[in-house]
Protein backbone atom coordinates (compact mmCIF):
# COMPACT_ATOMS: atom_id res chain seq x y z
CA UNK A 1 0.00 0.00 0.00
CA UNK A 2 1.03 3.48 -0.78
CA UNK A 3 1.15 6.41 2.27
CA UNK A 4 2.10 9.22 3.43
CA UNK A 5 3.59 10.67 6.63
CA UNK A 6 3.78 13.88 8.16
CA UNK A 7 7.43 15.37 7.74
CA UNK A 8 7.06 18.73 8.98
CA UNK A 9 4.08 20.83 10.68
CA UNK A 10 3.08 22.56 7.62
CA UNK A 11 3.21 20.00 5.01
CA UNK A 12 2.76 16.36 4.79
CA UNK A 13 4.86 14.72 2.18
CA UNK A 14 4.27 12.00 -0.38
CA UNK A 15 6.59 8.48 -0.21
CA UNK A 16 6.42 6.59 -3.59
CA UNK A 17 9.19 5.01 -4.66
CA UNK A 18 9.92 4.06 -8.31
CA UNK A 19 9.46 0.28 -7.94
CA UNK A 20 5.98 1.22 -6.01
CA UNK A 21 4.87 3.16 -8.63
CA UNK A 22 5.96 0.56 -11.55
CA UNK A 23 4.06 -1.71 -9.41
CA UNK A 24 0.97 0.52 -9.22
CA UNK A 25 1.18 0.82 -13.22
CA UNK A 26 1.29 -2.53 -13.96
CA UNK A 27 -1.48 -3.70 -11.63
CA UNK A 28 -3.69 -0.84 -12.80
CA UNK A 29 -2.97 -1.89 -16.74
CA UNK A 30 -3.23 -5.61 -15.72
CA UNK A 31 -6.42 -5.93 -13.12
CA UNK A 32 -8.90 -6.40 -16.32
CA UNK A 33 -7.19 -8.35 -17.86
CA UNK A 34 -9.05 -12.24 -18.98
CA UNK A 35 -11.93 -13.11 -16.70
CA UNK A 36 -11.36 -9.89 -14.20
CA UNK A 37 -12.41 -7.63 -17.47
CA UNK A 38 -15.94 -7.59 -16.75
CA UNK A 39 -16.37 -3.44 -16.61
CA UNK A 40 -14.36 -1.73 -19.64
CA UNK A 41 -14.45 1.98 -19.05
CA UNK A 42 -13.52 4.28 -21.54
CA UNK A 43 -13.70 7.64 -19.67
CA UNK A 44 -15.70 10.18 -18.22
CA UNK A 45 -18.91 10.77 -20.29
CA UNK A 46 -20.84 13.48 -19.02
CA UNK A 47 -21.85 14.93 -15.29
CA UNK A 48 -25.26 16.11 -14.76
CA UNK A 49 -26.32 18.66 -12.29
CA UNK A 50 -29.62 18.90 -10.72
CA UNK A 51 -30.07 22.79 -10.14
CA UNK A 52 -32.85 24.80 -9.70
CA UNK A 53 -32.83 27.44 -12.57
CA UNK A 54 -30.67 25.70 -16.01
CA UNK A 55 -30.65 28.47 -17.69
CA UNK A 56 -29.44 30.87 -15.06
CA UNK A 57 -26.75 27.65 -13.77
CA UNK A 58 -25.72 27.50 -17.72
CA UNK A 59 -25.00 31.47 -18.13
CA UNK A 60 -22.88 31.32 -15.12
CA UNK A 61 -21.00 28.50 -16.05
CA UNK A 62 -20.49 29.72 -19.63
CA UNK A 63 -19.46 33.03 -18.06
CA UNK A 64 -17.24 32.09 -15.19
CA UNK A 65 -15.36 28.96 -16.20
CA UNK A 66 -15.65 29.25 -20.21
CA UNK A 67 -18.24 26.40 -21.10
CA UNK A 68 -19.93 26.78 -24.51
CA UNK A 69 -23.28 25.90 -25.89
CA UNK A 70 -23.69 22.43 -26.71
CA UNK A 71 -26.86 20.67 -26.51
CA UNK A 72 -30.48 21.50 -25.10
CA UNK A 73 -33.55 19.37 -24.16
CA UNK A 74 -37.11 21.21 -23.50
CA UNK A 75 -40.58 22.30 -23.92
CA UNK A 76 -39.67 22.84 -27.64
CA UNK A 77 -38.03 19.62 -28.18
CA UNK A 78 -41.03 17.85 -26.67
CA UNK A 79 -40.13 17.32 -22.58
CA UNK A 80 -42.48 18.00 -20.77
CA UNK A 81 -41.06 17.51 -17.24
CA UNK A 82 -37.71 19.03 -17.62
CA UNK A 83 -35.09 21.17 -18.92
CA UNK A 84 -31.59 20.17 -19.76
CA UNK A 85 -28.31 22.42 -21.15
CA UNK A 86 -25.71 20.73 -22.00
CA UNK A 87 -22.39 22.40 -21.84
CA UNK A 88 -19.24 21.54 -23.09
CA UNK A 89 -15.43 22.58 -22.87
CA UNK A 90 -12.87 20.33 -24.29
CA UNK A 91 -13.67 16.52 -23.21
CA UNK A 92 -15.94 17.99 -20.08
CA UNK A 93 -19.43 17.90 -20.81
CA UNK A 94 -21.67 19.16 -18.22
CA UNK A 95 -25.67 18.42 -18.50
CA UNK A 96 -27.76 21.01 -15.92
CA UNK A 97 -31.41 19.84 -15.53
CA UNK A 98 -34.19 21.49 -13.83
CA UNK A 99 -37.43 20.42 -13.38
CA UNK A 100 -40.48 21.67 -15.24
CA UNK A 101 -43.42 21.11 -12.80
CA UNK A 102 -43.76 20.34 -8.73
CA UNK A 103 -44.67 17.05 -9.54
CA UNK A 104 -41.28 15.73 -10.75
CA UNK A 105 -39.17 13.81 -8.44
CA UNK A 106 -36.30 15.97 -9.46
CA UNK A 107 -37.76 18.60 -7.08
CA UNK A 108 -36.88 16.41 -4.25
CA UNK A 109 -33.40 16.34 -4.57
CA UNK A 110 -33.17 19.64 -5.40
CA UNK A 111 -34.89 20.91 -2.07
CA UNK A 112 -33.03 17.75 0.28
CA UNK A 113 -29.42 18.85 -1.48
CA UNK A 114 -29.46 21.90 -3.25
CA UNK A 115 -27.56 22.42 -6.31
CA UNK A 116 -25.47 19.22 -6.67
CA UNK A 117 -23.89 15.73 -8.67
CA UNK A 118 -27.05 13.64 -9.75
CA UNK A 119 -25.14 11.51 -12.54
CA UNK A 120 -21.72 11.31 -12.84
CA UNK A 121 -21.66 9.02 -16.64
CA UNK A 122 -19.41 6.41 -17.52
CA UNK A 123 -18.60 5.89 -21.15
CA UNK A 124 -18.94 2.57 -22.41
CA UNK A 125 -18.71 0.00 -25.04
CA UNK A 126 -21.71 -2.06 -23.83
CA UNK A 127 -24.22 -0.46 -21.63
CA UNK A 128 -26.06 -3.94 -21.52
CA UNK A 129 -23.81 -5.77 -20.53
CA UNK A 130 -22.39 -3.20 -17.68
CA UNK A 131 -25.40 -3.38 -16.22
CA UNK A 132 -26.07 -6.84 -15.74
CA UNK A 133 -22.37 -7.53 -14.73
CA UNK A 134 -22.70 -4.69 -11.88
CA UNK A 135 -26.16 -5.74 -10.61
CA UNK A 136 -25.53 -9.43 -10.44
CA UNK A 137 -22.57 -7.93 -8.07
CA UNK A 138 -24.58 -6.17 -5.66
CA UNK A 139 -25.82 -2.78 -7.47
CA UNK A 140 -28.61 -1.13 -6.81
CA UNK A 141 -30.56 -0.76 -10.01
CA UNK A 142 -31.75 3.00 -11.44
CA UNK A 143 -32.42 2.57 -15.04
CA UNK A 144 -32.47 -0.56 -17.09
CA UNK A 145 -30.92 -0.80 -20.13
CA UNK A 146 -32.56 1.91 -22.32
CA UNK A 147 -32.31 2.21 -26.40
CA UNK A 148 -33.03 6.10 -27.42
CA UNK A 149 -33.16 6.87 -31.17
CA UNK A 150 -33.36 9.68 -33.39
CA UNK A 151 -32.86 10.01 -37.25
CA UNK A 152 -28.75 10.08 -36.16
CA UNK A 153 -28.48 6.93 -34.60
CA UNK A 154 -29.22 5.30 -30.72
CA UNK A 155 -27.72 5.51 -27.79
CA UNK A 156 -27.95 2.91 -24.93
CA UNK A 157 -28.17 3.30 -20.97
CA UNK A 158 -28.46 2.07 -18.17
CA UNK A 159 -27.68 3.03 -14.49
CA UNK A 160 -26.57 2.21 -11.05
CA UNK A 161 -27.06 3.97 -7.62
CA UNK A 162 -23.48 4.60 -5.85
CA UNK A 163 -23.16 6.26 -2.41
CA UNK A 164 -26.32 8.53 -1.34
CA UNK A 165 -28.62 9.35 -4.75
CA UNK A 166 -25.87 9.77 -6.66
CA UNK A 167 -25.59 7.50 -9.85
CA UNK A 168 -23.67 5.70 -12.45
CA UNK A 169 -24.48 6.19 -15.99
CA UNK A 170 -23.09 3.69 -18.61
CA UNK A 171 -23.37 5.27 -21.94
CA UNK A 172 -23.24 3.68 -24.80
CA UNK A 173 -22.77 6.07 -28.12
CA UNK A 174 -20.60 3.92 -30.66
CA UNK A 175 -23.71 3.68 -32.77
CA UNK A 176 -24.50 7.76 -32.56
CA UNK A 177 -24.16 10.42 -35.00
CA UNK A 178 -26.15 13.50 -33.59
CA UNK A 179 -25.29 16.06 -31.03
CA UNK A 180 -24.87 14.85 -27.44
CA UNK A 181 -28.05 12.65 -27.41
CA UNK A 182 -31.25 11.84 -28.65
CA UNK A 183 -33.98 13.77 -27.27
CA UNK A 184 -31.26 16.85 -27.64
CA UNK A 185 -30.65 19.64 -30.20
CA UNK A 186 -27.87 21.49 -31.05
CA UNK A 187 -27.53 24.66 -28.80
CA UNK A 188 -26.69 27.49 -30.62
CA UNK A 189 -25.97 30.77 -29.05
CA UNK A 190 -24.52 33.73 -29.87
CA UNK A 191 -23.11 34.21 -26.01
CA UNK A 192 -19.84 31.63 -25.89
CA UNK A 193 -16.69 33.27 -23.89
CA UNK A 194 -13.69 31.97 -24.65
CA UNK A 195 -12.25 28.47 -22.80
CA UNK A 196 -10.17 29.02 -20.15
CA UNK A 197 -8.27 26.30 -21.08
CA UNK A 198 -10.13 23.44 -19.14
CA UNK A 199 -9.58 20.06 -20.95
CA UNK A 200 -10.83 17.01 -19.19
CA UNK A 201 -11.89 15.60 -15.52
CA UNK A 202 -8.93 14.36 -13.68
CA UNK A 203 -11.00 12.50 -10.53
CA UNK A 204 -14.45 13.53 -8.87
CA UNK A 205 -14.45 13.02 -5.23
CA UNK A 206 -16.93 11.74 -2.66
CA UNK A 207 -18.07 12.35 0.48
CA UNK A 208 -20.24 9.61 2.58
CA UNK A 209 -20.41 9.32 6.47
CA UNK A 210 -19.40 7.89 9.56
CA UNK A 211 -17.57 4.56 9.33
CA UNK A 212 -18.55 4.55 5.56
CA UNK A 213 -15.74 4.62 3.46
CA UNK A 214 -14.45 1.49 3.78
CA UNK A 215 -17.79 0.49 2.87
CA UNK A 216 -18.00 1.97 -0.70
CA UNK A 217 -14.59 0.96 -1.23
CA UNK A 218 -15.63 -2.63 -1.01
CA UNK A 219 -18.57 -1.75 -3.50
CA UNK A 220 -16.16 -0.12 -5.93
CA UNK A 221 -14.36 -3.29 -5.76
CA UNK A 222 -16.69 -5.84 -5.61
CA UNK A 223 -19.14 -4.42 -7.68
CA UNK A 224 -17.14 -2.20 -10.60
CA UNK A 225 -13.85 -3.95 -10.15
CA UNK A 226 -11.47 -0.82 -9.36
CA UNK A 227 -8.86 -1.23 -6.96
CA UNK A 228 -8.01 0.77 -4.21
CA UNK A 229 -4.49 2.46 -4.98
CA UNK A 230 -3.32 5.44 -2.76
CA UNK A 231 -5.04 5.99 1.05
CA UNK A 232 -5.07 8.07 3.96
CA UNK A 233 -5.64 8.34 7.37
CA UNK A 234 -6.58 10.88 9.73
CA UNK A 235 -2.92 10.79 11.56
CA UNK A 236 -1.93 11.90 7.83
CA UNK A 237 -4.89 14.26 6.77
CA UNK A 238 -5.26 16.17 9.85
CA UNK A 239 -4.70 19.89 11.17
CA UNK A 240 -5.33 21.14 15.09
CA UNK A 241 -9.16 21.31 15.05
CA UNK A 242 -9.92 18.34 12.00
CA UNK A 243 -9.16 15.42 10.25
CA UNK A 244 -10.71 13.44 7.86
CA UNK A 245 -9.40 9.55 6.23
CA UNK A 246 -9.88 9.22 1.95
CA UNK A 247 -9.06 5.96 -0.22
CA UNK A 248 -8.49 6.64 -4.02
CA UNK A 249 -10.40 4.14 -5.75
CA UNK A 250 -9.53 3.52 -9.54
CA UNK A 251 -10.52 1.50 -12.85
CA UNK A 252 -7.97 -0.65 -14.66
CA UNK A 253 -6.58 1.63 -17.21
CA UNK A 254 -6.40 5.04 -14.50
CA UNK A 255 -9.03 7.00 -16.71
CA UNK A 256 -11.58 7.02 -14.11
CA UNK A 257 -10.25 7.58 -10.35
CA UNK A 258 -12.96 8.08 -7.35
CA UNK A 259 -11.38 9.62 -4.00
CA UNK A 260 -13.72 8.56 -1.35
CA UNK A 261 -13.62 10.92 2.09
CA UNK A 262 -15.10 9.86 5.28
CA UNK A 263 -14.57 12.19 8.86
CA UNK A 264 -12.61 11.23 11.82
CA UNK A 265 -12.91 12.02 15.07
CA UNK A 266 -11.25 15.93 15.75
CA UNK A 267 -11.48 18.92 18.19
CA UNK A 268 -14.16 20.55 15.62
CA UNK A 269 -16.14 19.81 12.86
CA UNK A 270 -14.38 18.80 9.67
CA UNK A 271 -15.07 20.00 6.16
CA UNK A 272 -16.58 16.66 5.51
CA UNK A 273 -18.79 16.52 8.52
CA UNK A 274 -20.12 20.23 6.84
CA UNK A 275 -20.29 19.16 3.14
CA UNK A 276 -22.78 15.75 4.95
CA UNK A 277 -24.75 18.60 6.73
CA UNK A 278 -25.65 20.94 4.40
CA UNK A 279 -25.68 18.11 1.71
CA UNK A 280 -28.06 16.25 3.57
CA UNK A 281 -26.05 13.32 2.89
CA UNK A 282 -23.35 11.27 1.16
CA UNK A 283 -22.61 12.89 -2.29
CA UNK A 284 -20.19 14.63 -4.64
CA UNK A 285 -17.94 16.71 -2.96
CA UNK A 286 -15.37 18.15 -5.46
CA UNK A 287 -14.58 18.01 -9.52
CA UNK A 288 -11.32 18.40 -10.21
CA UNK A 289 -10.51 19.39 -13.72
CA UNK A 290 -7.33 19.29 -16.03
CA UNK A 291 -5.11 22.55 -17.48
CA UNK A 292 -1.93 22.52 -19.53
CA UNK A 293 -1.37 26.06 -18.34
CA UNK A 294 -2.80 26.78 -14.47
CA UNK A 295 -1.44 29.82 -14.34
CA UNK A 296 -3.29 31.36 -17.24
CA UNK A 297 -6.27 29.12 -16.19
CA UNK A 298 -6.46 30.67 -12.39
CA UNK A 299 -5.51 34.08 -13.47
CA UNK A 300 -8.45 34.11 -16.33
CA UNK A 301 -11.18 32.57 -14.07
CA UNK A 302 -10.34 35.08 -11.20
CA UNK A 303 -10.70 37.69 -13.79
CA UNK A 304 -14.34 36.10 -14.14
CA UNK A 305 -15.29 36.20 -10.49
CA UNK A 306 -14.52 32.92 -9.32
CA UNK A 307 -13.61 32.75 -5.54
CA UNK A 308 -10.06 30.67 -4.71
CA UNK A 309 -9.28 29.73 -0.95
CA UNK A 310 -7.02 31.51 0.84
CA UNK A 311 -3.30 31.83 -0.47
CA UNK A 312 -1.27 29.22 2.34
CA UNK A 313 1.28 31.36 3.91
CA UNK A 314 4.68 32.97 2.81
CA UNK A 315 6.61 29.99 4.81
CA UNK A 316 4.68 26.96 2.24
CA UNK A 317 6.08 29.07 -0.51
CA UNK A 318 9.53 29.24 0.97
CA UNK A 319 9.48 25.74 1.35
CA UNK A 320 8.43 24.85 -1.97
CA UNK A 321 11.89 24.21 -3.22
CA UNK A 322 12.67 21.65 -0.73
CA UNK A 323 9.80 19.81 -1.02
CA UNK A 324 10.50 19.00 -4.67
CA UNK A 325 13.75 17.85 -4.29
CA UNK A 326 14.51 16.36 -7.68
CA UNK A 327 12.25 18.07 -8.76
CA UNK A 328 13.04 21.54 -8.28
CA UNK A 329 15.45 22.05 -11.69
CA UNK A 330 12.19 20.78 -13.62
CA UNK A 331 9.80 23.65 -12.11
CA UNK A 332 8.97 25.62 -15.32
CA UNK A 333 6.45 27.90 -12.93
CA UNK A 334 7.51 31.13 -11.62
CA UNK A 335 7.30 30.50 -7.85
CA UNK A 336 5.91 34.16 -7.49
CA UNK A 337 3.51 33.98 -9.93
CA UNK A 338 2.25 30.87 -8.21
CA UNK A 339 2.58 32.77 -4.60
CA UNK A 340 0.53 35.67 -6.35
CA UNK A 341 -2.81 32.94 -7.60
CA UNK A 342 -2.32 31.07 -4.32
CA UNK A 343 -1.48 28.03 -6.35
CA UNK A 344 0.09 25.03 -4.70
CA UNK A 345 3.01 22.75 -5.59
CA UNK A 346 3.51 19.23 -5.07
CA UNK A 347 5.59 16.22 -5.69
CA UNK A 348 6.29 12.85 -6.26
CA UNK A 349 8.62 10.14 -7.79
CA UNK A 350 7.62 10.95 -11.74
CA UNK A 351 7.35 14.61 -10.63
CA UNK A 352 5.08 17.80 -9.55
CA UNK A 353 1.65 18.61 -9.64
CA UNK A 354 0.00 21.97 -9.16
CA UNK A 355 -4.04 22.61 -7.70
CA UNK A 356 -5.90 25.46 -6.64
CA UNK A 357 -9.54 24.89 -5.49
CA UNK A 358 -12.17 26.92 -5.27
CA UNK A 359 -14.75 28.55 -2.45
CA UNK A 360 -18.07 26.23 -2.81
CA UNK A 361 -20.01 27.04 -5.78
CA UNK A 362 -23.87 26.78 -4.02
CA UNK A 363 -24.89 28.83 -1.28
CA UNK A 364 -24.79 25.62 0.29
CA UNK A 365 -21.22 24.93 1.29
CA UNK A 366 -21.08 21.75 -0.47
CA UNK A 367 -19.75 21.38 -4.27
CA UNK A 368 -16.19 23.03 -5.68
CA UNK A 369 -13.79 22.25 -8.36
CA UNK A 370 -10.67 21.72 -8.47
CA UNK A 371 -7.71 23.22 -11.15
CA UNK A 372 -4.98 20.90 -11.48
CA UNK A 373 -2.11 20.19 -13.66
CA UNK A 374 -0.01 17.21 -13.76
CA UNK A 375 3.83 17.78 -14.87
CA UNK A 376 4.31 13.61 -14.57
CA UNK A 377 3.26 13.24 -10.80
CA UNK A 378 0.52 10.87 -10.19
CA UNK A 379 -0.40 11.74 -6.92
CA UNK A 380 -3.26 14.16 -5.28
CA UNK A 381 -1.47 16.47 -3.44
CA UNK A 382 -0.29 14.93 -0.47
CA UNK A 383 1.94 17.32 0.59
CA UNK A 384 -0.27 20.22 0.41
CA UNK A 385 -3.41 18.48 2.61
CA UNK A 386 -2.04 20.46 5.56
CA UNK A 387 -2.07 24.35 3.98
CA UNK A 388 -5.36 22.93 2.05
CA UNK A 389 -7.71 22.09 5.09
CA UNK A 390 -6.18 25.02 6.78
CA UNK A 391 -7.65 27.23 4.16
CA UNK A 392 -10.69 25.09 4.31
CA UNK A 393 -10.75 25.66 7.74
CA UNK A 394 -10.55 29.78 7.73
CA UNK A 395 -13.56 29.67 5.64
CA UNK A 396 -15.85 27.13 7.99
CA UNK A 397 -14.71 29.68 10.75
CA UNK A 398 -16.13 32.49 8.75
CA UNK A 399 -19.39 30.55 7.99
CA UNK A 400 -19.69 29.76 11.97
CA UNK A 401 -19.85 26.10 10.83
CA UNK A 402 -16.14 24.43 12.36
Amino acid sequence: MISVFANSSLNLKYIMSKKEIQSVEYGLEKIFEGAQDFLPLLGTDYVEFYVGNAKQAAHFYKTAFGFQSYAYKGLETGSRDSVSYVLKQDKIRLVLTTPLNSKSPINDHIVKHGDGVKVVALWVDDATKSYEETTKRGAKSYMEPTVEKDEFGEVVRSGIYTYGETVHMFVERKNYKGTFMPGFVEWKSDYNPEPTGLKFIDHMVGNVGWNEMNTWVKWYEDVMGFVNFLSFDDKQIHTEYSALMSKVMSNGNGRIKFPINEPAEGKKRSQIEEYLDFYEGPGVQHIAVATDDIIKTVADLRSRGIEFLSTPPEEYYNAVPGRLEEHSHELREDIEALKKLGIMIDADEEGYLLQIFTKPLEDRPTLFFEIIQRMGAKGFGAGNFKALFESIEREQELRGTL
